[in-house]
């Protein structure tokens, strides 16, 4: 079966056809990124640094971008790559019932890249922290867990 040489071609080229049809397919049909709309709402996602106790949390929609990080005061800290129009924040307790009410961060700096929070003190272990964040008349939401914030254990070792 081998010493054909069209056997062999075709195995050769067989895989190579597929994963370019695989490409072409899914550029003729895939959904193309497109600008963010003035007046809608883009969820972002939490990247894994927001499930364990990293220091800070990352959240992205593709190239919107914001980091999360608490102060050694207990200061929650935002850090946005494009300008924000404001960042309000609610940390809750999911087993609880009722709903927080959110509070709006204020501005570091004069360009709207960096807002912080004045908390008392870092959300409890289990405690969630949604975020809304504007930006050019576009509203980008999301919820992560506290774990970001929570010390270091000693013996969990560091992934970095």
């Amino acid at each position: 079966m081998f010493t054909n040489k069209h056997v062999v071609i075709a195995l050769i080229i067989a895989p190579i056809l597929s994963v370019l049809a695989w490409f072409a397919v899914s550029s003729l049909t895939g959904e193309k990124a497109a600008p963010a709309e003035p007046g809608r709402d883009y969820p972002l996602v939490a990247k894994s640094s927001c499930r364990w106790a990293s220091g800070q949390c990352e959240l992205e929609n593709q190239d919107f971008e914001l980091v999360l990080k608490y102060s050694d005061t207990g200061n929650l800290l935002v850090h946005s790559a494009y300008p924000l129009e404001g960042v309000v924040v609610s940390v809750f307790d999911p087993a609880a019932s009722g709903d927080i009410p959110p509070v709006a961060l204020l501005p570091t700096d004069s360009a709207g890249h960096d807002w912080r929070h004045p908390a008392s003190d870092l959300p409890a272990p289990g405690e969630r922290i949604r975020l809304v964040a504007a930006a050019d008349g576009s509203r980008y939401y999301g919820e992560m867990s506290s774990q970001f914030a929570q010390a270091p254990d000693s013996n969990i070792p560091n992934p970095e």
